[in-house]
């Protein structure tokens, strides 16, 4: 027995030899530079695969927009509606086209106005006619409806073939300070694209018997001499003398803040 004891241990040295290489070579790849650099870039690409869906589809515009109706031809002449559009909400409404002069004039000024703000309430063309301004009510609606499926279209965050300008997310709305009056407040706030005025509207004017007569009568005219001239340097409209003063007030207010 003690004769085949050097044997025996030199079996098992063998084995053990045997054995601690098997175990190197197995753990050989784990510790390979190049398996290595592979295991730890995979999650790095599978990280960068995730962020760029999210930098492209979960990047939105927003911002303030113009979108224009279609033009809806009325026995009297045509209307056509402008939005303007904030973070997909309507946010004011216009009409920069509508019949004029005489008796259909004389209901544009009285319409229009109660027109634009039942736009702004309802979020929608499910508004009511003006009574003694039917035609123009229709045709407002008409082309509001219009305005309203491009901003849905659009999703209001890119330019459409209805959206004014093809810098729209540079427009932006601002504010005019209240200039108070004998008979009021009145506040201006216009839409500013490209350093330029595209939209001005009076959100507080006289109301109430004449001086609401009056500013049914001044305001769509200040409005679209406002947008025309560019500037606060326009003309009083008769018998609103006040309304007119404070109107220009607050819009020069509005424009120094716009920087313009």
């Amino acid at each position: 027995m003690r004769k085949s004891h050097p044997v025996r241990r030199a079996v098992l040295v063998g084995a053990a030899t045997v054995s601690g290489i098997v175990l190197l070579l197995s753990l050989k790849p784990a510790s390979d530079p190049a398996s290595a650099s592979a295991a730890g870039s995979a999650p790095q690409q599978s990280a960068a695969a995730q962020e760029s869906p999210q930098g492209g589809s979960g990047a939105q515009r927003t911002g303030t927009q113009n979108v224009t109706g279609d033009v809806a031809r009325t026995q009297y002449g045509n209307v056509q509606v402008r939005l303007t559009v904030n973070d997909g909400k309507v946010v004011e409404a216009a009409a920069v086209q509508a019949p004029q002069g005489g008796v259909s004039g004389q209901k544009t000024d009285l319409a229009v106005p109660r027109l634009n703000q039942a736009a702004v309430a309802a979020q929608s063309a499910d508004i009511d006619t003006v009574s003694g301004a039917t035609y123009t009510s229709d045709g407002y609606k008409q082309s509001l409806q219009s305005a309203l499926d491009r901003v849905k279209a659009s999703g209001a965050s890119s330019g459409s073939s209805g959206s004014d300008g093809s810098g729209a997310a540079q427009a932006r709305t601002v504010t005019g300070k209240a200039a108070q009056t004998q008979y009021g407040p009145v506040q201006v706030r216009i839409t500013v694209s490209g350093g330029r005025i595209t939209q001005a509207a009076a959100v507080q004017a006289p109301r109430g018997g004449v001086s609401g007569q009056k500013t049914d009568l001044a305001v769509p005219r200040l409005n679209q001499a406002a947008v025309a001239a560019g500037s606060a340097d326009i003309d009083t409209v008769s018998g609103a003398t006040y309304t007119s003063s404070g109107y220009k007030q607050s819009l020069q207010s509005a424009l120094d803040q716009a920087g313009g």
